[in-house]
């Protein structure tokens, strides 16, 4: 059964979008600190950076890492994630996830410039871009995984959208220890997940605390 997943970072003040973005600089800031621990693993390094050496940690960490992966047939994304604001007049622009994006799946991007043509990478994957109800994409998107999962890939907001339509059957949230006192709340306005989900934590090594909220 197709199951609706969310992977998403915070801080120990419960921050998870940056300020002072850029074009150049599109996380903003803080986001090297919010991520530490998931950019040092062998799983971010093979599968986004497409370092095969082998190099990166190995813990707690990476098997989070390469469980995001898994089982995935589908993608959602924001217009923000996918990158439509940095250059949005340019019709050649697609997204700076590379020429081989690391998802080898359909990516439905959740835009208001929707309608426009799709657009497919190397490594199976294709860009979609929809300006419809969010249930609407999930039901396209969930037909399109084939009885895989759909992750829904962030950023902030279009993740808090799926929370609160309480369409998210697992939840796991990498917990950096650091303080950040800016950005976009997570938790303002969210149902309480805690009484509709199983909740399970674990501790990394890095002092990043995975925690998973499961329907």
């Amino acid at each position: 059964m197709t199951r609706v997943r969310i992977d998403l970072f915070v801080s120990l003040d419960g921050y998870t979008s940056m300020t002072d973005n850029t074009p150049n600089n599109p996380m903003g800031e803080d986001w090297g600190r919010l991520t530490a621990a998931y950019t040092a693993t062998r799983t971010f390094r093979e599968r986004v950076l497409g370092n095969t050496s082998g190099t990166g940690t190995t813990g707690l960490d990476d098997s989070y890492a390469a469980a995001s992966f898994e089982n995935i047939g589908a993608e959602i994304m924001g217009a923000s994630m996918f990158g439509l604001h940095a250059f949005p007049d340019d019709p050649d622009w697609k997204g700076w996830w590379g020429d081989q994006p690391p998802f080898g799946t359909p990516v439905y991007v959740l835009t208001h410039t929707a309608p426009r043509p799709s657009i497919q990478m190397q490594g199976g994957t294709t860009f979609h871009f929809r300006n419809a109800e969010i249930e609407d994409v999930l039901a396209e998107a969930t037909e399109a995984a084939n009885g895989l999962d759909v992750r829904v890939g962030g950023g902030v907001s279009t993740a808090r959208d799926f929370l609160r339509a309480g369409l998210v059957d697992e939840f796991h949230l990498m917990v950096a220890p650091v303080l950040l006192g800016r950005g976009t709340r997570l938790w303002d306005d969210l149902p309480a997940l805690d009484l509709t989900h199983k909740m399970t934590t674990e501790l990394a090594d890095s002092g990043t605390s995975h925690v998973t909220f499961t329907r």
